[in-house]
């Protein structure tokens, strides 16, 4: 774990912000994967790792959070989907997030992030510090339940088949 603090939600929606703007002048290649969301790290050091993500409809993530990171993403195109866990109601709030929307998050922020619609999504992403570890959940009785921890450093890891939730 870093020595160096931690950037603050407003640099990290600086970082995904200007780095969106940068994808839409067409400064960084983005391809899309209609069977796994195509992801790249394009930045990362002590204190932040940033990533540009792709997402074909349907693709998303299981209920997760980021292991004592804060975070940010910027929807560079097309929409997004984010279900987030509200914890005093113990329910899933959707959300809908347009091109040029940005979210900023702390450190024990879970969501679910999808594409539902046939337009490919793109995103920026920026972790703070740099992801070491994602805990997968599902709700059960208006509580999360967590499934699973991982160890990883991408944003993109996959929970095991057997502990995924059936669509």
């Amino acid at each position: 774990m870093s020595t160096q603090p931690s950037l603050s939600m407003a640099e990290l929606v600086e970082w995904t912000s200007s780095v969106a703007t940068d994808v839409r002048a067409g400064l960084y290649d983005v391809h899309a994967d209609p069977d796994e969301r195509w992801h790249v790290r394009l930045y990362c050091d002590e204190r932040v790792d940033l990533w540009l993500i792709s997402w074909t409809e349907d693709q998303g993530t299981q209920l997760h959070d980021h292991g004592g990171s804060s975070g940010a993403f910027t929807v560079v195109s097309g929409e997004l989907t984010e279900s987030v866990w509200a914890d005093g109601s113990g329910t899933l709030a959707d959300n809908a997030r347009h091109a040029g929307d940005t979210v900023a998050f702390g450190e024990h922020y879970v969501h679910d992030v999808r594409n539902t619609r046939a337009p490919v999504a793109v995103s920026v992403h920026a972790y703070s510090p740099p992801l070491e570890r994602m805990s997968f959940y599902d709700v059960e009785d208006h509580r999360l339940v967590r499934l699973a921890q991982l160890w990883t450093d991408d944003p993109e890891e996959q929970l095991p088949a057997d502990l995924r939730k059936a669509s």
